[in-house]
């Protein structure tokens, strides 16, 4: 059996990340030239090519000058190989054996045509060898490959074996030769159509298919004068990908067995190791297989001519799913187009068209409908596109909802769509409080008043959707009693509750009137009283508050002697706290020099430490309280107070 591995790696685009080697393929051809008898010996002539191929965008001059010479190593083709030959002296033609590698790349259609830059050297070696029942195997070593391949492990430190296998002396026979270069450019989401055939000089059958690659020189070992002895290991593959799924795809990307066409849609950026096995027959026998590996780089071509239209619904490659009646307008979101066609029913009846840019079309019938549009149909740069259009009218979202409309309460929604097209399978309720429902019927309680966007999202079996809104008022209702109080023996208060309309006070006690909102009490004795006030709003909504009422026996002032206005919410402010006086005059705060640091004629600001805008020196400073009693009689006190932080 005679074997052809051929190790192929695709330049880097400057797309990738710049890691590449500067051998970017690899290909071994021989040819049988008959036999020749040296010295009573007969022989077989072969003569062997290895074709390097090399990136010269990227590719380092000084790695590419350490590729002359090239390195061949021969071995007997049986269990335990032995090295025959080893040659560390071939050297291209300077003349004949460089060629730059034509692009075969021309499409007006393609934006963004990355640069190209491939050459090829060829090294060719004549051997004579003795007949025998094994064949040979004459191999070529390099390290390594480019670190940024995505279907297999650790690939910059794994390396490539070149190596053709010339089978026994039973078949004097000249190697398959495929006919094309692999491709320099594939586009992303373009169709692959590459031809990845062979001739045979010896009119053998040929057969095709994925399979995998081998490793070859470390880098320890980068470019071994004698190459390793087979049998060589083979890559192992990342997961999901494998020798026989090299590359993102969608549809896959396969070979055909019989024309060896590689077809498909590369759907991911990227660097894919692919292996191609060229399976040789003779007369219904597997005589040999050779072997090309070389990378696929798939990148953005970005077309130049785009065929668009959105997809405005829920459901698959679907650009709209029309409920509310038969007529479709359809958005182009084409690029590069100068002329367009659109058909309207694909699979049932494609005359039904439209060359306007945007058109508008009437269905006669519900159902589902594939919709062609074709930018620049007939041109040099055509390019299409297909989608589905669902037709299902009528549909319409709707609902109610009942309750008392208060905060804790509980308010009824009831859906209320209609479809012509029945179930309706879903329902998705946001109640605008950042909750949300997928019950047909909800029943939902809102914390608080205010108002809410209620939406409601159904849809039916066909993929008929439709979202209708309501905005549900809730009464801001909050009873409110009043704050905590401290009155002085003898004094009357007036309370003043808020929030609704009907007030009730419990208990009675004190109280001229417990069934207003301001009820006047007055104290005779001191003591601590509290009071409940429950409050009715004019949507019907009920609740309550709560007021406490110490009475003191004097009128008093309590004063703080430091205070620590740091920013932590706890004792930040200076001010003094008083029960049974009439009013406040003024006050003052000074520092130590005697100069006024703060004013005020009311006791619920206070001085928050700061002395023109910026936070006051640590120390003692003076105040001094001006006040009007009870009485209406005025007074004056002084004294001091320690800024702590």
């Amino acid at each position: 059996m005679k074997r052809l591995l051929l190790i192929l790696t695709m330049f880097l685009l400057p797309l990738f990340e710049a890691k590449a080697s500067h051998i970017v393929g690899g290909d071994f051809a021989y040819s049988y030239l008959g036999d020749t008898t040296i010295a009573g010996q007969v022989y077989m002539k072969y003569k062997v090519r290895l074709f390097i191929y090399q990136d010269c965008v990227t590719g380092v001059a000084d790695a590419i000058k350490e590729d002359n010479p090239a390195h061949f190593t021969l071995y007997e083709n049986n269990g335990s190989p032995v090295a025959v030959d080893i040659d560390t002296n071939i050297r291209y033609n300077l003349a004949t054996g460089a060629i730059t590698v034509p692009a075969n790349f021309s499409n007006d259609c393609i934006n963004k045509v990355p640069q190209l830059c491939l050459l090829r050297k060829e090294f060719v070696k004549t051997y004579y060898l003795k007949p025998n029942t094994s064949g040979y195997l004459i191999a070529y070593q390099r390290c390594c490959r480019n670190s940024s391949i995505m279907n297999i492990v650790d690939p910059g430190d794994q390396g490539a074996t070149y190596f053709c296998v010339i089978p026994p002396s039973e078949y004097r026979n000249s190697s398959a030769v495929y006919k094309n270069y692999p491709p320099q450019i594939i586009c992303l989401d373009n169709p692959l159509y590459y031809d990845h055939s062979a001739t045979d000089a010896d009119g053998d059958s040929l057969s095709y298919e994925f399979c995998a690659a081998q490793l070859g020189a470390t880098d320890a070992d980068i470019k071994p004068i004698q190459a390793y002895p087979p049998p060589y290991d083979t890559v192992k593959y990342f997961p999901p990908y494998s020798f026989s799924n090299p590359i993102s795809g969608l549809p896959q990307i396969k070979i055909d067995p019989k024309t060896g066409l590689i077809t498909g849609t590369p759907n991911r950026i990227g660097r894919f190791l692919v292996t191609v096995c060229c399976n040789e027959w003779r007369k219904g026998v597997l005589i040999n297989t050779i072997k090309r590996e070389f990378q696929f780089v798939v990148t953005d071509c970005s077309k130049k001519v785009i065929a668009d239209f959105p997809i405005l619904s829920n459901s698959p490659n679907t650009y709209v799913v029309n409920c509310a009646d038969y007529k479709v307008h359809f958005i182009n979101t084409s690029s590069g187009g100068f002329s367009y066609k659109w058909q309207f029913d694909l699979e049932g009846d494609p005359g039904l068209s439209s060359s306007e840019f945007e058109p508008d079309f009437v269905y006669a019938d519900t159902g589902t409908y594939l919709v062609k549009l074709i930018v620049n149909p007939g041109s040099t740069c055509p390019d299409s596109i297909t989608r589905f259009v669902k037709i299902y009218p009528v549909f319409k979202a709707a609902f109610t909802d009942t309750g008392k409309y208060c905060p804790g309460t509980p308010i009824s929604f009831i859906d209320e769509t209609s479809s012509t097209i029945k179930p309706i399978l879903y329902w998705k309720w946001s109640f605008g409080d950042g909750k949300i429902s997928e019950e047909q019927n909800p029943v939902h309680t809102f914390d608080r008043g205010d108002t809410y966007n209620v939406v409601l999202i159904s849809e039916n079996d066909r993929n008929c959707v439709d979202t209708t809104l309501k905005r549900i008022v809730v009464q801001d209702f909050r009873p409110y009693a009043g704050d905590d109080t401290i009155i002085v023996k003898g004094e009357k208060i007036q309370f003043d509750a808020k929030g609704g309309r009907n007030y009730t006070w419990l208990p009675k006690q004190n109280l001229d009137d417990s069934t207003i909102a301001n009820p006047t009490a007055e104290y005779l004795d001191t003591g601590f009283y509290s009071y409940a006030v429950f409050v009715q709003s004019d949507y019907g909504c009920k609740g309550y508050d709560t007021i406490n009422v110490l009475v003191v026996f004097n009128a008093s002032f309590a004063v703080p002697t430091a205070f620590t206005p740091n920013g932590d919410g706890i004792n930040d402010i200076f001010r003094p706290l008083t029960v049974g006086y009439r009013s406040l005059k003024f006050f003052k705060v000074f520092n130590r020099w005697g100069e006024e640091v703060y004013t005020g004629n009311t006791l619920e600001t206070g001085w928050d430490g700061t002395c023109n805008g910026k936070p006051g020196e640590l120390g003692v400073y003076y105040w001094q309280i001006s006040y009007i009693d009870r009485f209406g009689k005025e007074g004056l006190m002084k004294g001091d107070v320690t800024l702590v932080r």
